[in-house]
C-alpha cells in the first residue's frame, strides 16, 4: 500500500494528511484547530444568499465539513460523509444502493449490528441477502444473482479476524456490474485503503480507531465515485442521521494521532499473540499476523500491519471464556473496540448475541480483545493471571 496521500494541496505522507487535511487555520484568529460550530441555522444574505453554502446544520456544518474532507483524504476518495453512528452510515448506504427486490451478498463473519440491520430491518423492506465466505472469491461469485446490487465485506472481520482479498473481490464485483462495499473499521485507513484496491465504498464506525478514545459515537462513508457520492450526500441530508459538530470535532481530534496509535496497537497485539500462542489453556489464536492464518499472505499484501484486534478460544468452553473475561483487571470488560484502553469481551453473549442461531453464529468459547496502547508487559501479565 502507498504511504502517500493527496490532501488537496499536494501529496504527503499519511501522518501529515491526518493532521492537516480539513484542518485549515481559522482566517480570523489563526486558530490551528477547527472551531466547534454548535449551531443549527445560518444567517442568509438575502433569500438564497448562503455564506459558504451553509443554511441548516443537518445539510452542512463547518465542523462536519472539516471531518468529511479529512476522511476523504485519508481514504483517497472524492467525498467523505460523517454520520451519527456506524450503523447510521450503513443504513444510508444500504438504502442508497438497494431497492425492494434487490439482492445483497454479505459475509459469514461480520459485526452483529450489521447483520441485525440487514436481516431484521432491510430485509423487511423486500431486500434479499445471501451469506458467503468472502475470503473465497469463487464463493462470492457463486452467491451472486441477477438481482445482486452489492457485495459487503469486512476485512479483517469481526470477531473471527478473517481476511478477504479486496482486489480479487473488486474484480468479481466489476465483472458482475455490482458495487463492492468494504467495512474498514478494524484496519483503519492507516493500515488499509480499500478504494485503492478497487472497492466502491468504504464504511467506518468512527467510534472505534478513528476516534480512538471511547468518547464519541460516529460513522463514515467514503467513495471515489462522484455520481455515487452525490447520491449518498442526498440521502444523508434526506435521512438526517448526521454527525453533530462536537462529535465531528472529537473524531477529527482522534484522527490526528491515528498513525502513532495504530503502530502501538499493532505492536502490543503482536506480543499478546505470541504469548497466547504458547499458552496451554488457549486452543486457538485468531490473528492475521500469524503465518498459519489462512489469510496471512493476503493481509500482508493489502495491509501495512495486522492491527490491534485479537480473538482466541479457550479450553473449558463457554463458561471458561466468560470467566477469563471476568478475571482481567487491566483489560476492561466492555463492548466496542479501538480505544486507547484495552477491552475484553465474550462475543457470543455480548457484541454478537444478535447472530445467535444464524449462519454468522460465533464459537461459544471465543474471547475477543481490543488491545490498547498501555504498557505491553502489564497487558501480558493481566491476561496470564486471567487465564490461570
Amino acid at each position: 500500500m502507498s504511504d502517500r496521500h493527496s490532501d488537496g494541496h499536494g501529496t504527503h505522507g499519511f501522518e501529515t494528511v491526518a493532521i492537516h487535511a480539513g484542518n485549515t487555520p481559522d482566517p480570523m484568529t489563526g486558530a490551528v484547530v477547527p472551531a466547534i460550530y454548535q449551531v443549527s441555522t445560518y444567517k442568509q444574505d438575502g433569500v438564497g444568499g448562503l455564506r459558504g453554502g451553509y443554511e441548516y446544520s443537518r445539510s452542512g456544518n463547518p465542523t462536519r465539513t472539516a471531518l468529511e474532507e479529512n476522511l476523504a483524504a485519508l481514504e483517497g476518495g472524492r467525498r467523505g460523509l460523517a454520520f451519527a453512528s456506524g450503523l447510521a452510515a450503513e443504513d444510508c448506504l444500504l438504502r442508497t444502493l438497494l431497492a425492494p427486490g434487490d439482492h445483497l451478498v454479505i459475509p459469514d463473519d461480520a459485526y452483529g449490528g450489521t447483520f441485525r440491520l440487514i436481516s431484521k430491518v432491510v430485509a423487511r423492506w423486500g431486500v434479499d441477502y445471501t451469506v458467503a465466505d468472502t475470503s473465497d472469491p469463487a464463493a462470492v461469485r457463486d452467491a451472486l444473482t441477477d438481482r445482486t446490487k452489492a457485495i459487503w465485506v469486512e476485512t479483517p472481520s469481526n470477531p473471527l479476524l478473517g481476511i478477504s482479498d479486496i482486489a480479487a473481490l473488486a474484480g468479481v464485483a466489476r465483472a458482475a456490474g455490482v458495487r463492492l462495499v468494504v467495512d474498514n473499521t478494524f484496519a483503519s485507513p492507516y493500515l488499509q485503503q480499500p478504494l485503492a484496491l478497487g472497492a466502491d465504498v468504504v464504511v467506518h464506525s468512527t467510534t472505534k480507531y478513528m476516534g480512538g478514545h471511547s468518547d464519541v459515537v460516529g460513522g463514515a462513508l467514503v467513495t471515489d465515485d462522484q455520481e455515487l457520492a452525490e447520491e449518498l450526500a442526498y440521502h444523508q441530508n434526506a435521512m438526517g442521521a448526521v454527525a453533530g459538530p462536537f462529535d465531528s470535532w472529537l473524531v477529527l481530534r482522534g484522527i490526528k494521532t491515528l498513525a502513532v496509535r495504530m503502530d502501538r496497537h499493532s505492536a502490543n497485539a503482536e506480543r499478546i499473540v505470541e504469548m497466547l500462542s504458547r499458552h496451554p489453556k488457549v486452543t486457538k489464536v485468531l490473528y492475521p499476523g500469524l503465518a498459519e492464518h489462512p489469510g496471512h499472505e493476503v493481509a500482508a499484501k493489502q495491509m501495512r500491519s495486522f492491527g490491534g484486534m485479537v480473538s482466541f478460544q479457550v479450553a473449558g468452553g463457554e463458561e471458561e471464556a466468560v470467566a477469563v473475561c471476568d478475571r482481567t483487571k487491566v483489560f476492561t470488560l466492555g463492548e466496542s473496540l479501538g480505544g486507547v484502553e484495552s477491552l475484553i469481551e465474550h462475543p457470543g453473549r455480548m457484541t454478537h448475541a444478535s447472530v445467535a442461531g444464524s449462519q454468522l453464529e460465533v464459537p461459544s468459547d471465543l474471547v475477543r480483545l481490543s488491545v490498547g496502547i498501555e504498557n505491553a508487559d502489564d497487558l501480558l501479565a493481566d491476561l496470564q493471571q486471567a487465564l490461570g
